[in-house]
Formats: structure tokens, sequence, C-alpha cells
């Protein structure tokens, strides 16, 4: 009997186990693309997607303030964000809900490194979500009615949010290990951020929520918003950091650069939180500015003359100019008497004193032949805007229009209203209820007038009757029909258009 000797193959030295930076990339590419296909993922970005076209085709009506338009950018993304808050955590739940996890000890890649990987599979998302973002902050800026200056770290609030989302749902399914967890933290966040009122940035605590929306219903200069944008992104980064580093460490990951990673993303998460909710309340010099801007705009302002007028506005403000003056000058070619030559002064004028979550109305200007403009513009300012002007070619000041109630308010309404395209849109969209019938508030940048039944009657039958008629009227009897107590009856009967069936109240 003879023995056989077979040469056993020389061992292979295949390292440490854990496997290197290409498998981790590797893997991580992989995880990516899973989640950006999956389902949730993908309907997210299509309603992100068509929410951006349907919103920014016509918001402002075509004149973004872009310090207002940059945090416009910042509410959606939170949608995508919890579908890949779900996405990732469902991936690194994968092996543990198909009961394959066994077999990754097989692998050369430590459950640490897979962790690596699958918080690397977030980031492809959140950037993705920062194309969406500048792409609708682009479409507003280039908007030729667009004005203002947007703020970068405003912008890059919606990527961070995701990215946010994202790394918490890897962190959560290394310390939960249920599928049901991300689902019900979901339900949670949607019911006390989405479906509830969001903060708004009043206080130093709001600000940790991710999305802290501070709107407003009137725009301010970007130098008066005291907001702190910058903290807060670094507050969002920091927390994002902290939960990836964290994820690893729990997944198994001791090394130095996991622990001086999380201790150093901590410090900034703790950091931005300090700061932006010291930043929160106004300081000094800003409480200083807005009471500047407020009661004495004339300091903070820039004046330019177009044609026999003179327009004031904040800088941002200033290429507005032109607008103004195209419905300052169709206004006053309506009006007869010295009205029609009057040099106007439009003077810009807001109220910054309470911040962004004021809703305070502008007191009328006692300044004579003055006329306020406020920072919005496009749709229903612009016939507000236009009968603010009427009523001072009228009455001669801003004050005087206070308690207005005679007949002139028949020849304001019509010379606001009857150069517009559509006269009879026009008296709707400027009438607080949006009626062409009835007595109503007329809106205006500054306190509002009113209008009684009667005098909604003789204006509508003045808008449906050709223009050029009407104005020579108007200018024929001029001075009869801006003397005060002229009452409604006479003014239709100047005009030549049926009176009201009655007096109105405040005439009789």
């Amino acid at each position: 009997m003879s023995a056989v000797l077979v040469a056993e193959p020389p061992a292979v030295d295949t390292g440490a186990r854990g496997g290197g930076a290409r498998a981790v990339l590797a893997l991580a590419g992989f995880e990516a693309r899973r989640l950006l296909l999956s389902v949730p993922v993908v309907i997210a970005f299509a309603a992100y997607a068509a929410w951006i076209v349907w919103r920014t085709r016509s918001s402002w009506d075509g004149h973004p303030a872009l310090q207002d338009a940059d945090r416009a950018t910042q509410s959606m993304p939170m949608l995508v964000g919890l579908a890949v808050l779900v996405c990732a955590d469902l991936a690194v739940l994968r092996s543990t809900r198909h009961g394959t996890e066994e077999h990754f000890a097989l692998l050369v890649v430590a459950p640490w490194r897979r962790t690596v990987a699958h918080a690397l599979s977030v980031v492809p998302a959140a950037l993705l979500t920062a194309v969406c973002v500048a792409a609708q902050f682009t479409w507003e800026a280039l908007k030729p009615g667009a004005v203002g200056h947007g703020s970068p770290a405003e912008l890059l609030v919606g990527p961070l949010t995701v990215l946010l989302f994202g790394l918490f749902g890897v962190v959560l399914a290394r310390l939960v290990r249920s599928v049901f967890a991300a689902p019900l933290l979901v339900v949670c966040l949607l019911f006390t951020s989405v479906l509830g009122t969001g903060p708004d940035g009043a206080d130093g605590l709001s600000w940790l929520s991710p999305v802290v929306a501070g709107g407003s219903a009137t725009t301010l200069p970007s130098d008066l918003l005291g907001r702190p944008a910058a903290w807060h992104a670094l507050y969002l980064a920091g927390a994002a950091l902290c939960a990836a580093f964290l994820a690893v460490l729990v997944a198994g990951g001791r090394g130095r650069a996991v622990r001086a990673g999380l201790a150093l993303s901590l410090a900034l998460a703790v950091t931005g939180g300090v700061l932006q909710a010291r930043g929160a309340a106004p300081s000094p010099e800003l409480t200083a500015a807005r009471e500047r801007a407020s009661v004495n705009p004339e300091k903070e302002q820039t004046c330019v003359t177009r044609g026999r007028s003179t327009y004031c506005a904040f800088p941002e403000w200033v290429p507005r100019a032109d607008d103004w003056a195209g419905v300052v000058d169709r206004v006053q070619s309506l009006a007869g008497g010295p009205a029609h030559d009057r040099r106007l002064l439009v003077r810009q004028r807001i109220e910054a004193r309470y911040g962004l979550e004021s809703d305070a109305a502008i007191p009328a200007s006692a300044t004579a032949h003055q006329v306020t403009v406020g920072t919005g513009w496009g749709g229903n300012r612009v016939p507000e805007f236009s009968s603010a002007v009427a009523a001072v070619l009228v009455t001669g000041s801003e004050r005087a229009t206070e308690g207005l109630c005679d007949g002139r308010m028949v020849t304001v309404m019509w010379l606001a209203l009857s150069w517009q395209d559509d006269p009879m849109d026009a008296l709707r969209r400027v009438r607080l209820d949006d009626s062409v019938s009835g007595s109503a508030v007329v809106l205006s940048p500054t306190e509002p007038m009113s209008m009684t039944e009667g005098q909604t009657d003789v204006v509508r039958r003045l808008l449906e009757r050709p223009g050029d008629g009407v104005a020579e009227k108007v200018k024929e009897h001029w001075a009869e029909l801006t003397s005060p107590g002229v009452t409604t009856a006479r003014a239709a009967e100047l005009l030549g258009v049926a009176g009201p069936r009655k007096a109105d109240s405040c005439e009789e």
C-alpha cells in the first residue's frame, strides 16, 4: 500500500475581518440606488416636483421677495425626509426581516461598516433635494419682478432636513430592531409638525425643530429678519452627523475616529442649538433698526424720480419704482383740476417693530400728497395701491380718507379701477368680501376705506360704461366731485348714471 502526498495550496493572508473602503462604497452605492428607487421615496419626490411647479408658477403673483422665497423651500423637503427615514430604517432591518442576519457573519464587511454604507446611502437623497431646492429658488429669482436677497443658510435647511431624517432612520434601526418603529415615528411627526401648527421662531425652543417657518403677512427687508439661519444650519448638520456616528457606534464601531466624530458632531449640534436659541431674540441693534425703519423710513430709503413724482423705497425695492410709477401715471391721467399735474411722494412703509410674526396695520400718513406703498406687489396689491393713489388725489392726504363716506368715494374708486384690464374683477379683488354688490371694506396699503351699497351700485354702473366718456365728465366736474359733502346721488348725476335707490345712511 502506498501513500500519495498532495501538496496543499499556500495560505493567503486576507487580513483582518472588516472589509475596506471600496467594499463600503460599493455597498453604499447599491443601497443608495435601492433607496432612491423605493416606492415611498419616488412618490415623495414626484409630489415634491409637482408641488414646485404648481406653486412657483404663480407664487407672489410673479413678484417674489427672495428673502421670503428661500424660506418657502423648506416645508416640502420634510415629506421627502419622512419617506427617506422609513426606507432607510427598513433597509438596515432588511436582513432581520428576511432572516439572513446570520449569513452576514460570513462576509468580510463588519456590521459597523455596513452601517456606514447605509448612512452614506442617504446622501444622494439629500443631494437630489438640494437640486430641487436650487431649481425652485432659481425659478423665483429669474422672475422679472423678483427683488431682495436669499440666504444660503435658509436654502440648506431642506437638504439638511432630508439628511437628518434619513440618518435618524439608520440609527433608529440599530437601536430598535422593529419594522414598526419608523412608521409610528412618522405618524407622530405628521401630527406634531406637518398637520399641526409649525413653530414660528418666536422663541428659542422652536428652533430645535428642523423647519421653522417664521412666515408673515408682510415682507421685511433682509437685514431686519433677525433669523439665526446660519446657526440653525449648523445645528441640523451637527445633529445629522451625530446620528450617523451614533449608529456606527451602536453597530460595533469603537475606533477613535468614530468616538471623536461623535463628540465633535455633538459639539456642533449643541453649539448651533445654543446660539440659534440666543439669536431667536432680537438684539438691541436689530430692535433699533426695526424701530427706525417703521417710524422714520426716510432715513433708510433711496429716492428716485419718475415723471412728476418721487418714489422712496428701501434699497431692495427700488427696482419696483417703475411699476409703481405706471400705476400713478394711469390714475393721474384720469384726474382733473390740479390733481392731474400734482407731484406725489410715494413712500414705502412697513411695520417691523414686532418682527415677522406681526400683522399690524400701517397707520395712514398725515403728510399732504404722500401715498404709502407696501413691500408686496402684483395681484390684489395693484388695485389696493391704485385706490390709495386715487384717494390722495381726491382728498389731499391719506389721513383725510379716514371716515370718508360721501360721494367722493365714487370718484376715488372710478379713478382707481377704470384703467385696469378688467375693472369689475379689480373691484372684486380690492374689496374684503370679494363682492361687487352691497357695502364692503376697501383694502389699502394703510387703513382700509369703506363703500356703501349705493356707492357700489354707482361705481359698478360707471365701470360698465365706456371709459372715455366718463373721463371727460370727471375732468369737467372735478371741483364738485371732489368737494367734501357731495352726495353719492349728486356724483352719479354729474357722471351721467343712475343714482342709488336710497340715500346712504352716512349721508342722511
